[in-house]
């Protein structure tokens, strides 16, 4: 995985996944990998993103709208705000989920958790102004 391109680094990282059964190497060897297939807002078009997911207490996966600590928001965000039905795909397990965006008291309650499992979420944070998202991933029923 040498390409610096987003799109194509994380189609690069979505084949290693599937391949070695939810796992990759290269910069996201150290993390915990989920695979999110969202749609479109606007086009309506299925992505398929790379997410490190962190565990809630509870056993709830969560993913972190962090964006690489960027000052906005990644696209998938508004996606799973408008469409927050989606398939995970976790190891070699693939089911649905719906995705729900902590609200400021639901999220202080989770995040000390997010910056032990991952100290980088707590850099980014500190380096913005804006309040990185995060969403509870419920599976369905």
């Amino acid at each position: 995985m040498t390409s610096l391109d987003p799109i194509e680094f994380n189609a690069e990282v979505v084949e290693e996944f599937r391949a070695s059964g939810g796992y990759a190497t290269g910069p996201l060897a150290e993390f915990p990998l989920v695979l999110i297939h969202h749609i479109g807002a606007r086009s309506g078009v299925e992505r398929v993103v790379p997410l490190v997911y962190f565990t809630r207490w509870d056993g709830v996966l969560m993913v972190i709208a962090s964006n690489g600590g960027s000052c906005s928001h990644p696209a998938w965000y508004y996606n799973l705000k408008a469409h927050p039905e989606v398939t995970v795909e976790l190891g070699t397990e693939r089911f649905r989920v719906v995705a729900e965006e902590l609200d400021a008291e639901a999220r202080s309650l989770v995040w000390p958790t997010i910056v032990e499992q991952s100290p980088a979420a707590g850099e980014f944070q500190g380096a913005i102004t804006r309040r990185i998202p995060v969403f509870v991933l419920t599976r369905e029923e």
